[in-house]
């Protein structure tokens, strides 16, 4: 490949990357050995929660255990992304809360058995009954990488960097399931019956750049 040909590649690439949506550079929200801006949630029947070497341990329960952030709470279009692995019990070791348009829902991990993947509630329906409820085989003790995108009317969901979820939120409901999980408000993350462990959570803003 001659020189203008290389040059023209390196165009053609870095034109195709302005068009896309660029994440910036992102902010840890896990210390190595201390909540830091976590604290329990208080559910009744919780199991204990730690944090030890990076990751953060959610002990199982009655029902529901697991963490709220008391820091600082996305206003804008933004990222979460963190690793998760199951380590005890059969249902959801990752519901992740989080706002989006005035409102939260909740990202479940494992649901239902274990094997459910989705986002609860749109127009007053859980994971299971909307459209992005969907079968996920979790393997016990294996690390997934997780990645939630917020935007102003859609949600993007990736498991080990392959999409799993794309929802347009126009003109949609979004609220939570009723219940004890409404602890977890305005972001949070939860287990069911079920003892988990996560590292490198990490949030961050984004831009969506003209094309």
């Amino acid at each position: 490949m001659n020189k203008f040909n290389l040059l023209l590649a390196f165009l053609v690439a870095a034109t195709f990357s302005s068009c896309i949506t660029t994440p910036q550079s992102g902010t840890s929200m896990l210390e190595k050995n201390a909540l830091g801006q976590w604290k329990p949630t208080d559910f009744a029947g919780h199991g204990d929660v730690t944090v030890k070497n990076g990751v953060l341990k959610i002990g199982m329960g009655i029902e529901l255990s697991g963490v709220n952030w008391t820091g600082e709470i996305p206003k804008g279009e933004y990222e979460i992304s963190l690793e998760s692995r199951r380590v005890q019990g059969n249902d959801f070791f990752c519901g992740l809360t989080f706002p989006v348009k005035g409102s939260h829902a909740t990202l479940i991990l494992g649901g239902w058995g274990g094997a459910l993947v989705g986002i609860s509630s749109l127009d007053n329906l859980d994971a299971a009954e909307n459209e992005t409820g969907d079968v996920y085989v979790f393997e016990d003790g294996k690390w997934y990488g997780v990645t939630l995108r917020v935007q102003k009317n859609r949600i993007r969901v990736w498991i080990n960097e392959k999409e799993q979820i794309d929802v347009d939120l126009t003109d949609r409901k979004v609220g939570m399931r009723i219940g004890e999980i409404e602890q977890s408000v305005p972001l949070g993350i939860a287990t069911w019956m079920t003892g988990s462990e996560i590292r490198k959570i990490k949030i961050r803003d984004f831009i969506e750049e003209a094309k």
